[in-house]
């Protein structure tokens, strides 16, 4: 997809919302989670339709998928098929963290660019250049480079200060620009570090960020629009057990499209008024 279009979905549906597809079997309904990898594609399936009026983008996280082996990668599949076909201006990020380089780099992209369809991988830059670059080669498709997450251990090194000062995530983000561009490269940078998203923007002022730890994680969306959004929106805020774990009961769909509804709600009145008169 291109990021016009993307902009153009962003500012039709006043949503940037991205739904994380991370289902967990003992938090779905017993009746789904009995039947293995059918019943996650049945959940996946429902959770796409309540949500699709809300969302711009889904973002399948690989790990619900490949613990199911073969089975589970056939309902990766089938889900960004299924997402293509009924709802094609939907943004598909696998959320893969793939970081190897050379022809491994490569071949992952083509599995995930050319097989499955997908619009973005997530990338792991800390190999540089090499793990980044074969994902920029493939027209309309994107790498979502990891910058600055939300997690604890990421203090280890994304933290980490040179001799100038610079942090780690700085500099990836610095140097991540010469390999690519705002057309074909965002920046994953976590909800829950605020006060360093207006940093970051600073960085990359024209770049999409995918931003995720709204909702579950505890993360503000309104700290994320303050400091994040540009003109071009230039975000998508993920939520994934927020949204489809709303319920375990036979009620999923609907809580889940309930919770994305109020979240979409939310942002749109920031693109349409900004924080301050939101």
């Amino acid at each position: 997809m291109k990021r016009t279009e993307l902009v153009e979905n962003i500012r039709r549906k006043g949503s940037f919302l991205c739904v994380g597809l991370d289902p967990d079997p003992a938090k779905m309904p017993a009746r789904l989670a009995e039947r293995g990898a059918e019943g996650i594609l049945e959940f996946n399936k429902a959770i796409i339709d309540a949500t699709a009026p809300y969302a711009v983008a889904y973002k399948p996280n690989l790990a619900f998928y490949e613990t199911l082996g073969a089975d589970g990668m056939r309902v990766f599949e089938a889900t960004c098929a299924y997402i293509k076909e009924r709802y094609p201006d939907q943004f598909i990020i696998a959320d893969a963290k793939r970081g190897d380089i050379g022809n491994t780099a490569r071949m992952y992209a083509k599995a995930f660019f050319e097989h499955a369809g997908v619009d973005a991988v997530t990338v792991a830059p800390y190999m540089g250049e090499d793990s980044v670059t074969p994902f920029l080669g493939f027209e309309d498709k994107w790498a979502v480079v990891l910058a600055l997450t939300s997690n604890k251990g990421s203090q280890d090194f994304q933290m980490i200060t040179d001799g100038n000062g610079h942090c780690v995530y700085e500099r990836v983000v610095k140097r991540a620009q010469h390999w690519g561009s705002p057309v074909n490269m965002m920046f994953v940078v976590g909800a829950t570090r605020g006060e360093l998203i207006a940093n970051v923007r600073a960085l990359a002022p024209r770049s999409f960020f995918l931003v995720p730890g709204v909702g579950a994680q505890g993360g503000s969306l309104e700290e994320v629009v303050r400091y994040g959004m540009i003109d071009e929106c230039g975000l998508l805020v993920n939520s994934s057990r927020g949204i489809i774990h709303a319920s375990a009961g036979d009620d999923f769909a609907e809580c889940a499209a309930a919770k994305a509804a109020e979240l979409a709600a939310q942002m749109r009145g920031y693109l349409e008024n900004g924080v301050e008169k939101a």
